[in-house]
Protein backbone atom coordinates (compact mmCIF):
# COMPACT_ATOMS: atom_id res chain seq x y z
CA UNK A 1 0.00 0.00 0.00
CA UNK A 2 2.87 2.35 0.76
CA UNK A 3 4.12 2.22 -2.80
CA UNK A 4 0.65 2.85 -4.25
CA UNK A 5 -0.11 6.04 -2.34
CA UNK A 6 3.07 8.10 -2.22
CA UNK A 7 3.61 11.80 -2.94
CA UNK A 8 5.40 10.85 -6.15
CA UNK A 9 2.60 8.61 -7.39
CA UNK A 10 -0.09 11.07 -6.40
CA UNK A 11 1.69 13.90 -8.18
CA UNK A 12 1.97 11.77 -11.33
CA UNK A 13 -1.79 11.09 -11.14
CA UNK A 14 -2.53 14.80 -10.55
CA UNK A 15 -3.80 14.09 -7.04
CA UNK A 16 -2.83 15.61 -3.73
CA UNK A 17 -1.06 13.16 -1.43
CA UNK A 18 -2.35 14.75 1.77
CA UNK A 19 -5.97 14.49 0.57
CA UNK A 20 -5.63 10.88 -0.58
CA UNK A 21 -3.84 9.91 2.63
CA UNK A 22 -6.41 11.64 4.82
CA UNK A 23 -9.14 9.76 2.92
CA UNK A 24 -7.16 6.53 3.36
CA UNK A 25 -6.81 7.07 7.12
CA UNK A 26 -10.52 7.91 7.50
CA UNK A 27 -11.48 4.93 5.32
CA UNK A 28 -9.33 2.62 7.41
CA UNK A 29 -10.89 3.99 10.59
CA UNK A 30 -14.37 3.45 9.12
CA UNK A 31 -13.47 -0.10 8.04
CA UNK A 32 -12.16 -0.91 11.50
CA UNK A 33 -15.26 0.56 13.13
CA UNK A 34 -17.46 -1.54 10.83
CA UNK A 35 -15.59 -4.77 11.58
CA UNK A 36 -15.55 -4.14 15.33
CA UNK A 37 -19.18 -3.05 15.39
CA UNK A 38 -20.42 -6.03 13.39
CA UNK A 39 -18.37 -8.47 15.49
CA UNK A 40 -19.64 -6.93 18.74
CA UNK A 41 -23.24 -7.00 17.49
CA UNK A 42 -22.91 -10.69 16.57
CA UNK A 43 -21.24 -11.47 19.89
CA UNK A 44 -24.00 -9.58 21.66
CA UNK A 45 -26.50 -12.09 20.32
CA UNK A 46 -25.12 -14.54 22.86
CA UNK A 47 -26.47 -14.04 26.38
CA UNK A 48 -23.91 -12.47 28.76
CA UNK A 49 -23.65 -15.60 30.94
CA UNK A 50 -22.75 -17.70 27.88
CA UNK A 51 -20.30 -15.14 26.45
CA UNK A 52 -18.52 -14.71 29.79
CA UNK A 53 -18.65 -18.36 30.86
CA UNK A 54 -15.45 -20.17 31.76
CA UNK A 55 -15.76 -22.50 28.76
CA UNK A 56 -16.28 -19.69 26.27
CA UNK A 57 -13.21 -17.91 27.63
CA UNK A 58 -11.16 -21.12 27.45
CA UNK A 59 -12.20 -21.63 23.81
CA UNK A 60 -11.33 -18.02 22.94
CA UNK A 61 -7.95 -18.32 24.71
CA UNK A 62 -7.29 -21.56 22.80
CA UNK A 63 -8.16 -19.90 19.49
CA UNK A 64 -5.83 -17.02 20.28
CA UNK A 65 -3.14 -19.56 21.14
CA UNK A 66 -3.66 -21.35 17.82
CA UNK A 67 -3.34 -17.98 16.09
CA UNK A 68 -0.07 -17.35 17.90
CA UNK A 69 1.27 -20.75 16.82
CA UNK A 70 0.32 -20.01 13.20
CA UNK A 71 2.01 -16.60 13.37
CA UNK A 72 5.13 -18.16 14.87
CA UNK A 73 5.34 -20.62 11.99
CA UNK A 74 5.14 -18.08 9.16
CA UNK A 75 2.78 -15.72 7.34
CA UNK A 76 1.56 -18.39 4.95
CA UNK A 77 0.23 -20.49 7.82
CA UNK A 78 -2.58 -18.06 8.60
CA UNK A 79 -5.79 -18.95 6.72
CA UNK A 80 -6.53 -16.25 4.19
CA UNK A 81 -7.79 -15.64 0.74
CA UNK A 82 -5.56 -14.10 -1.89
CA UNK A 83 -7.63 -10.98 -2.62
CA UNK A 84 -5.91 -7.60 -2.62
CA UNK A 85 -7.21 -4.09 -3.24
CA UNK A 86 -7.83 -3.34 -6.92
CA UNK A 87 -4.92 -1.21 -8.10
CA UNK A 88 -6.83 -0.28 -11.27
CA UNK A 89 -8.71 2.16 -9.05
CA UNK A 90 -5.54 4.29 -9.05
CA UNK A 91 -6.13 5.27 -12.66
CA UNK A 92 -9.95 5.16 -12.68
CA UNK A 93 -10.89 7.32 -9.70
CA UNK A 94 -9.89 10.49 -7.92
CA UNK A 95 -7.34 10.16 -5.12
CA UNK A 96 -9.79 10.63 -2.29
CA UNK A 97 -12.07 7.93 -3.76
CA UNK A 98 -9.44 5.21 -3.91
CA UNK A 99 -8.02 6.48 -0.62
CA UNK A 100 -11.33 5.83 1.13
CA UNK A 101 -11.86 2.56 -0.77
CA UNK A 102 -8.43 1.12 -0.06
CA UNK A 103 -8.54 2.30 3.54
CA UNK A 104 -11.99 0.83 4.20
CA UNK A 105 -10.99 -2.57 2.81
CA UNK A 106 -7.70 -2.71 4.69
CA UNK A 107 -9.22 -1.31 7.90
CA UNK A 108 -12.01 -3.90 7.82
CA UNK A 109 -9.23 -6.47 7.69
CA UNK A 110 -11.14 -9.54 6.54
CA UNK A 111 -11.62 -8.74 2.85
CA UNK A 112 -7.96 -8.66 1.77
CA UNK A 113 -4.92 -10.88 2.32
CA UNK A 114 -4.53 -11.65 6.03
CA UNK A 115 -0.88 -11.98 7.03
CA UNK A 116 -1.28 -12.26 10.81
CA UNK A 117 -3.72 -13.94 13.18
CA UNK A 118 -3.98 -10.60 15.01
CA UNK A 119 -6.61 -9.64 12.41
CA UNK A 120 -8.78 -12.57 13.47
CA UNK A 121 -7.95 -11.85 17.13
CA UNK A 122 -9.28 -8.29 16.90
CA UNK A 123 -12.57 -9.53 15.46
CA UNK A 124 -12.81 -12.38 17.98
CA UNK A 125 -12.17 -10.07 20.93
CA UNK A 126 -14.75 -7.57 19.66
CA UNK A 127 -17.26 -10.43 19.44
CA UNK A 128 -16.30 -11.64 22.92
CA UNK A 129 -16.91 -8.15 24.29
CA UNK A 130 -20.42 -8.27 22.88
CA UNK A 131 -20.91 -4.57 23.56
CA UNK A 132 -20.98 -2.03 20.74
CA UNK A 133 -18.73 0.52 22.47
CA UNK A 134 -16.00 -2.04 23.15
CA UNK A 135 -16.26 -3.48 19.65
CA UNK A 136 -16.00 -0.03 18.10
CA UNK A 137 -12.95 0.77 20.24
CA UNK A 138 -11.22 -2.45 19.21
CA UNK A 139 -12.10 -1.95 15.54
CA UNK A 140 -11.05 1.71 15.54
CA UNK A 141 -7.69 0.85 17.09
CA UNK A 142 -7.14 -1.90 14.52
CA UNK A 143 -8.09 0.34 11.58
CA UNK A 144 -5.98 3.30 12.67
CA UNK A 145 -2.90 1.22 13.49
CA UNK A 146 -3.21 -0.51 10.15
CA UNK A 147 -3.16 2.83 8.30
CA UNK A 148 -0.49 4.70 10.26
CA UNK A 149 2.49 3.52 8.15
CA UNK A 150 1.13 5.62 5.27
CA UNK A 151 2.25 8.72 7.18
CA UNK A 152 5.88 7.67 6.66
CA UNK A 153 5.51 8.96 3.10
CA UNK A 154 4.89 12.56 4.20
CA UNK A 155 8.38 13.86 3.37
CA UNK A 156 9.00 11.90 0.18
CA UNK A 157 9.94 14.27 -2.63
CA UNK A 158 12.05 12.02 -4.87
CA UNK A 159 12.94 8.38 -5.51
CA UNK A 160 15.80 8.41 -3.01
CA UNK A 161 13.39 9.47 -0.27
CA UNK A 162 11.00 6.70 -1.33
CA UNK A 163 13.82 4.17 -1.18
CA UNK A 164 14.78 5.36 2.32
CA UNK A 165 11.19 4.91 3.51
CA UNK A 166 11.12 1.34 2.20
CA UNK A 167 14.42 0.59 3.95
CA UNK A 168 13.00 1.98 7.20
CA UNK A 169 9.82 -0.09 6.81
CA UNK A 170 11.90 -3.23 6.20
CA UNK A 171 13.99 -2.46 9.27
CA UNK A 172 10.85 -2.20 11.42
CA UNK A 173 9.03 -5.19 9.89
CA UNK A 174 10.50 -7.83 12.21
CA UNK A 175 10.03 -5.79 15.43
CA UNK A 176 6.43 -5.08 14.36
CA UNK A 177 5.78 -8.78 13.76
CA UNK A 178 7.31 -9.57 17.16
CA UNK A 179 5.12 -6.96 18.84
CA UNK A 180 2.03 -8.45 17.16
CA UNK A 181 2.96 -11.92 18.45
CA UNK A 182 3.53 -10.57 21.96
CA UNK A 183 0.12 -8.84 21.83
CA UNK A 184 -1.53 -12.03 20.61
CA UNK A 185 0.12 -14.11 23.33
CA UNK A 186 -0.74 -11.50 25.94
CA UNK A 187 -4.39 -11.47 24.88
CA UNK A 188 -4.50 -15.28 25.08
CA UNK A 189 -2.96 -15.21 28.57
CA UNK A 190 -5.36 -12.49 29.81
CA UNK A 191 -8.41 -14.36 28.52
CA UNK A 192 -7.14 -17.62 30.03
CA UNK A 193 -6.58 -15.97 33.43
CA UNK A 194 -10.10 -14.51 33.21
CA UNK A 195 -11.41 -18.03 32.55
CA UNK A 196 -9.53 -19.46 35.52
CA UNK A 197 -10.74 -16.83 37.98
CA UNK A 198 -14.36 -16.80 36.77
Amino acid sequence: MLSSISPLGERARHSRWWLTTTAYLLGSLAGGLAAGGIAAALGGLLPDPVRSSRWTLVVVAALLGVGLVLDLRNQRSVPSWRRQVDERWLTRYRGWVYGVGFGAQLGFGLVTIITSATTYAAVLLAALAGHLGAGLAIGATFGVVRALPSLLMARVVDRDDLHRVFIRVERWANPARTLAKVALGGAAAIVLVAALVS
